[in-house]
């Protein structure tokens, strides 16, 4: 079990390691779109390789970022008859749905993008558009976006596989982070008792004097 639980850290450590580098996409591709808009209004010019450039960049946060966001447990979950039993039972239903949906489904995605991906690299594919990107950068994202979610999947059935074990804490879990509205209030909470601390200590000395 050693092993596999060390396995499973290393696969977290690269879906972790790209999804650190693909948040910084999300600005590449506020900066893009700003500046096609600016460019746009401002001299009425329009480049259909810097359009794509935005498509391109959006399919690799969404893509790339996937297995990511399967690590931090923070994908949609419509839970209706789970949460009513305990936790190593939610645990075995976990391990089902790894086996029997998440890696047929996301397994055939990948076999069936390959293809599609290689030929493009082949025929040296491009864009319709004049101007265009090449195509195969885009198509590879398919395969190498499904690959890591495969690989977040064999990890969290491994810690499941740990947990009902004893080896290590609840896969299932949120692994979220305060929000920029919740850091907001909490810096705002924190300045306003600072505030009231002040402002005691001074009616004290007040009237000591």
């Amino acid at each position: 079990m050693k092993f596999f639980l060390v396995l499973s850290k290393l696969i977290d450590a690269v879906n972790l390691k790209v999804g650190q580098a693909v948040i910084w996409l999300t600005l590449v591709v506020v900066l893009v779109s700003a500046s096609n808009a600016v460019i746009r209004k401002v001299f009425n010019y329009s480049s259909n390789a810097w359009l794509e450039l935005q498509w391109y960049l959006f399919g690799a946060i969404f893509l790339l970022a996937a297995g990511y966001t399967f690590l931090r447990n923070e994908h949609v979950r419509v839970d209706v008859l789970s949460q009513r039993f305990s936790k190593r039972t939610q645990i075995w239903i976990e391990i089902f749905g790894v086996l029997f949906f998440l890696f047929p489904a996301f397994g055939l995605v990948f076999w069936l993008s390959l293809p599609y991906f290689y030929e493009s690299w082949v025929l040296h594919e491009l864009s319709s558009n004049t101007g265009g990107l090449i195509r195969w950068p885009a198509k590879l994202l398919i395969p190498v976006g499904f690959a890591l979610l495969i690989l977040a999947g064999v990890s969290h059935l491994i810690k499941c596989i740990g947990f009902l074990r004893g080896a290590c804490p609840d896969p299932t879990a949120r692994v979220a982070g305060k929000t920029a509205e919740e850091e907001l209030a909490d810096e705002i909470r924190r300045l306003a008792e600072q505030d009231a601390r002040d402002s005691g200590q001074t009616i004290t000395t007040s009237k000591g004097l």
